[in-house]
Order: structure tokens, then sequence, then C-alpha cells
């Protein structure tokens, strides 16, 4: 496939310094280690800067990964985002940036992580090939296929708490509900996307939630309120402070979603993102505490 016509939609448009982090898929990988430290917190599992480095490489590979078969499948006329024309433009330096990070990613691993936690971590990868394999290859248009957004829901939500897990079995009953609240607020998160970006899915050839379920925009924009209700309730029955990052995460991609139509679709995309990123400031005043 040629790729030196430069995507109609986007052509010679460099993005804004705000879109960095999601062009360049550092976002994930940011709320994928917001969320550990959380849940570790929670827990009481020993969470050391080797599961944030595993984690956050491995979030950032996956997402490499799904940009980059995008950018190889999709013609350079079809591309309608930043983050994918600049997969398609740097695919090189992006195939060997990769491999520097999976390279890293593996030593560190197995130089760091405990037996159960290195098996865990094995468990997790399976089905994000599979993933990977049958949404962007084999089914990569099937109308009957499970959503993508369930999918990514799932996996991140298993990738945040598999190495916690794996040191105790016995911590998945402290962390059930907030994980479910969790993977709850990440499939609020890319149901929201896939009604702001449907005609992107459309152009691209790849369905999703949104396109899955025609008519059913408004249903999706209910996620939001009704998770942070929920969430709100827990919260204010454990009493932990630490657990207003489920609510407040939901409440801003409420936020995010009604002011979609004004400010645009490239910024609520970032926004959305930005708005799982909660765990931070609490792990910065635990920190400075």
């Amino acid at each position: 496939m040629q790729s030196s016509a430069q995507p109609s939609s986007v052509s010679g448009l460099t993005p804004a310094w705000w879109q960095w982090p999601t062009v360049l898929s550092l976002d994930a990988p940011a709320v994928a280690i917001g969320w550990q430290w959380l849940f570790g917190r929670i827990s009481g599992a020993a969470i050391g800067w080797h599961h944030h480095v595993i984690l956050g490489s491995a979030v950032w590979l996956a997402y490499a990964a799904d940009r980059w078969i995008e950018g190889w499948l999709v013609q350079p006329d079809k591309i309608r985002t930043k983050r994918h024309a600049f997969y398609q433009r740097r695919r090189w330096p992006v195939m060997i940036a990769w491999m520097l990070v999976l390279t890293t990613a593996t030593g560190t691993a197995w130089r760091w992580l405990l037996p159960s936690e290195f098996d865990a971590g094995l468990i997790v990868l399976g089905p994000v090939l599979l993933y990977l394999l049958s949404h962007q290859l084999a089914h990569r248009n099937h109308p009957w296929r499970v959503p993508k957004e369930i999918c990514v829901a799932l996996l991140f939500t298993a990738g945040t708490s598999c190495f916690i897990l794996a040191q105790d079995e016995s911590l998945l009953m402290p962390l059930l509900i907030p994980l479910l609240l969790f993977a709850g607020l990440c499939l609020t998160n890319c149901a929201l996307i896939s009604v702001w970006e449907s005609e992107v899915d459309r152009e691209h050839g790849q369905t999703s939630l949104a396109l899955q379920l025609p008519g059913r925009a408004r249903l999706i924009r209910t996620l939001p309120w009704l998770l942070a209700a929920l969430s709100t309730c827990h919260w204010l029955t454990t009493s932990a402070v630490i657990l207003s990052a489920i609510p407040a995460s939901a409440l801003m991609l409420g936020l995010v979603d009604l002011f979609h139509r004004r400010s645009g679709r490239e910024i609520s995309r970032v926004l959305a993102d930005v708005a799982l990123l909660t765990p931070l400031p609490l792990w910065l005043l635990s920190a400075l505490s």
C-alpha cells in the first residue's frame, strides 16, 4: 500500500501541543499507571516502579500496534485523525521505537517480576493479541463481532489489576467493586468516543459500538451520569477519599460530552482521556504528605 499521499482531511496540519500525548499514544499508559497505583493503595499490594514501567510499556505497545495496523490498512485519503495520520507517515520510525520499548519491557519483566506476576502478564497478553488479530484484521467490519469498546474496557481493567491480583488472589474482594466501576468508566470513555468519531470509524472501514447500535447515542450519553451516581454512592458508603477518583472521572466525561458539539471532536477526544487521570492528583498528594 502506498503511503506517500497525505490524508485529505489532515493534510499539512501539525498536531497542536495538546494533541501530542494522544498522537504519540502516551495518554493511555498514563491512565493505566495512575489506576494501577490507585488499586494498589486500595488493596495494600506492593506496587513498585517496575510494575509501572512494564504496564505503561505494555499499554503503549498495544495502542501503537493498533494504530500502526490502522494506518497500514486504511488508504491515505481515507485517514481522518491526526493520530492515525502520524502512524501512517512515521510507520518505520514507530516500528523501531516499538521494538526498543518491547525489548526494554521484556527485560524489565524478566528481571524484576515475581514468577506469578510474569505469568499473570502472559495471561493478559493472550487476549490482547487475539483482540488485535480479530478486531483489526480478521473481523474488522464484522457486524456481529463483540464491540471493540467492551473488549478494550475489559482488557484495560485486567491489565491495571493483574500484577496486584497475582501477588495475592484474596485481594480481589476489596477490589471487586472498584474494578467493576473502573471497567464501566473505561467502557463509558470508549463508547462516548465511538459516538463522537462514528464518521471516522465508518470512513476507516471499522465498526464500533455507536455504529453497531445506531440510534442509541442518547443512551450511550447517559452512561457517565449513571456511573457517576453509582460510584458516588459507593464512595460515600466507604468514606475512602481515594475512591473519589471514579465519580470525578465519570462527571468529567459527562461534562466533556455536554460540550462536545461546541468544542469539537479533536478536543473532546483528548479531554476524554484527561478525565481518566484523576488518580494522579491523589498520587501527588500522597507523595507530598
